[in-house]
């Protein structure tokens, strides 16, 4: 093809994987490139290495499809750092873990009075490492904004500090760490690895809570770090002395610096909210809709992005534009929804009842078809219907961790997107789960 038919082709891509997908549509895909398309490959040109990894993560099943139905052709999909920009990719400095994600950065994130102070703070830390708040602890309840501020405090350093060596990772990781180099035998290059960083980052550090040698050993990590000027910073559900079964000790050196709590946002803040988040997706939408959606969804940002994703989906199946009628329609079974509390127990009786499995089997080792697919469908239920996180939906069945969980949604959510008889199960367990007065 020209150079021409290609961008046009690949802009008819963009526009079809937005269709498919509108809930990880993203404004600056229109900025996205071609580096190659050829013998059946698209290879997709990104600014940075986090746009790659949310891509690859979220993206690529869609722009597979999109890719496919726009030439009629089998095409594979891949998206790669464009190497003609100079900017350098993002996560080089960072040590293996979790990768950042592209929306989680200071810019994205609403300020307001219920996380002010955990925003200064991180942003504070951020222009200079291990000299601010050292440790900072941020806190509060899932879904607030926390590990968004963690994502951002580890792209801005990297910004400011040219070199930095960054280790950022769920505590859940850490102790997996910890314990695969006792069975290897590998505990001094542990030790190296987390004790010789500029930063550490750990995300929901109440998982340590009756792990004693986890503790000793991030007692002493924690020492190390500190005593070299080494910047900490962690989150947790609670403040450090509320968090069970944490060594005293650890809970005092956790408060030597700064302990700032993140509180559910304001009427205002979520309408900002709201509005931020259309806006990255290339949303246009009226303050009327937003405010409407702020009104109904109180609990915190995840349930007000699922709000905005749900009018979006209706919206885009629909071919409608976006009205104040249209988001009425489509949030009055998810506002249902949220007025009945739903445990992982309601969605573990529903889906063992349905595949005639047990819980022991969805906890046990085994990986059969026929423990394994309701093993995940559950993960994936979980994850969409109760605000538990990754760790405690994995925690649930059979102490997986989050990767495991996260993994399985992402499986469950692609057969979902591909299969319509998969879709339909899962809207029946869905309805069983929701409304048991009707099964």
């Amino acid at each position: 093809m020209a150079v021409r038919e290609v961008e046009d082709v690949f802009a008819d891509i963009i526009d079809r994987a937005k269709v498919l997908d509108p809930a990880n549509t993203r404004e600056w895909f229109d900025s996205l490139k071609v580096a190659r398309f050829d013998g059946g490959s698209l290879a997709v040109g990104c600014p940075d290495e986090a746009t790659v990894q949310f891509l690859r993560a979220n993206c690529r099943s869609s722009f597979t499809r999109a890719a496919q139905q726009v030439t009629g052709h089998l095409i594979s999909v891949d998206f790669n750092v464009d190497t003609k920009k100079e900017k350098p990719a993002l996560a080089a400095d960072l040590l293996p873990g979790p990768r950042l994600h592209p929306d989680y950065t200071f810019e994205n994130f609403v300020v307001g009075p219920s996380n002010r102070l955990a925003h200064a703070s991180c942003f504070a830390v951020s222009q200079s490492l291990g000299n601010t708040y050292n440790p900072l602890f941020i806190y509060g309840n899932s879904g607030l904004g926390k590990t968004h501020l963690l994502h951002a405090v580890c792209f801005e350093a990297h910004t400011k500090t040219d070199g930095a060596v960054i280790q950022f990772l769920s505590c859940e990781e850490f102790v997996n760490r910890f314990i695969g180099a006792i069975e290897t035998g590998n505990l001094p290059g542990f030790q190296s690895q987390f004790r010789t960083v500029d930063m550490l980052v750990i995300d929901d550090i109440q998982f340590l809570r009756e792990r004693e040698h986890s503790q000793e050993e991030f007692f002493h990590t924690f020492n190390a770090l500190y005593n070299n000027g080494k910047q900490i910073i962690l989150s947790g559900d609670s403040p450090p002395g509320k968090i069970p079964s944490l060594e005293d000790r650890l809970i005092s050196r956790f408060t030597w610096g700064l302990v700032a709590g993140i509180d559910p946002p304001s009427y205002e803040t979520r309408v900002a909210i709201v509005q931020k988040k259309a806006r990255m997706r290339g949303l246009r939408i009226s303050d009327e809709i937003a405010e409407y959606i702020a009104r109904k969804v109180q609990a915190n940002i995840r349930e007000l992005e699922g709000a905005l994703t749900t009018v979006q989906a209706v919206a885009t199946t629909t071919g409608r534009d976006i009205t104040l009628e249209l988001a009425q329609t489509a949030l009055d079974d998810q506002i249902k929804l949220a007025a009945r509390h739903i445990s992982i127990t309601d969605i573990i009786e529903v889906v063992t009842r349905h595949f005639d499995v047990r819980l022991t089997d969805l906890q046990s080792k085994k990986r059969s078809q026929s423990v394994t697919m309701p093993r995940q469908i559950c993960m994936y239920l979980a994850r969409s219907l109760t605000k538990h996180s990754l760790e405690e939906i994995g925690g649930h069945l059979g102490g997986r961790d989050h990767t495991t969980v996260m993994h399985a949604c992402n499986k469950i959510s692609l057969a979902k997107d591909a299969d319509p008889e998969t879709s339909a199960l899962l809207n029946e367990l869905t309805r069983q789960i929701t409304n048991p007065t009707t099964t």
